[in-house]
């Protein structure tokens, strides 16, 4: 099995810094390579020929200024995070999430293991993150790296910066994985963030092999986030899984 990896750099995506739902313009897909291995297989590894499994992701940060209580070296608090598009979870899919800071922090390389996928920390610089994606084993053994730039500053506030309202960077994408295994579209079928073609009539999927540790987690969803006020609203996300509800519904 190969384990060489897919290497997508980001454009941004634009800026967002009121609560007024406001859109971003859309990201090319992220889709990867149809899988070497025997679609042939038996069992519920065997791959599905023609096809694709869709995931619209989101990924960016928040930072809020500190104010009276910033310092030289800690001027802001900020978060990192990869969510779903419409804020569901992504741990069927995604299996852990790597943010690669910049050196002067202490241990730069951080893992995050289980949804929500998310680092905070304070600084005072401006810097770009590297996002590397992880997924389940019956999903995809490549990863995904993505790059996103750390904003703290507003680009056209004149005056003192506000604690109350955060400067927010974020880039949406569809990550499309072709050819899936049985198992990975048995699991994630009815799943609120997923979107998954209509199957023929009369197709059987296997029941799902379930992902150790995966149900005993905490709420890996970001829909009752403490900054969820701040996100962006993607308005092909929406689109997109409101379509795939109502095709699976036919």
């Amino acid at each position: 099995m190969s384990h060489s990896h897919l290497t997508i750099s980001a454009k941004k995506q634009g800026e967002y810094q009121s609560d007024d739902g406001a859109s971003a313009p859309k990201q090319p897909r992220l889709k990867f390579g149809k899988s070497a291995e025997d679609t042939d297989k038996k069992g519920a590894n065997r791959r599905l020929k023609d096809v694709e499994i869709c995931v619209p992701i989101v990924y960016g940060t928040i930072a809020f200024y500190l104010g009276r209580k910033a310092s030289e070296s800690q001027s802001h608090k900020w978060t990192v995070y990869v969510r779903g598009a419409t804020n569901e979870d992504l741990g069927a899919v995604i299996k852990r999430v790597v943010f690669q800071l910049h050196p002067s922090f202490n241990n730069p390389t951080r893992v995050v293991e289980s949804p929500p996928f998310e680092l905070s920390e304070c600084g005072w610089g401006e810097f770009e993150i590297a996002i590397s994606l992880f997924f389940h084993s019956d999903v995809c053994d490549k990863q995904v790296d993505l790059y996103h730039h750390l904003k703290l500053y507003p680009e056209d506030e004149s005056g003192p910066q506000s604690t109350k309202k955060p400067v927010v960077m974020e880039s949406y994408n569809e990550i499309v994985f072709p050819d899936p295994s049985e198992n990975f579209l048995a699991r994630v079928q009815n799943h609120p963030a997923v979107i998954v073609p209509r199957l023929p009539a009369g197709f059987n999927l296997p029941d799902p092999m379930p992902i150790e540790n995966l149900h005993e987690k905490e709420k890996g969803d970001t829909k009752d986030h403490p900054h969820s006020q701040w996100f962006m609203n993607f308005s092909e996300a929406d689109e997109l899984l409101k379509l795939a509800a109502a095709r699976q519904q036919l």
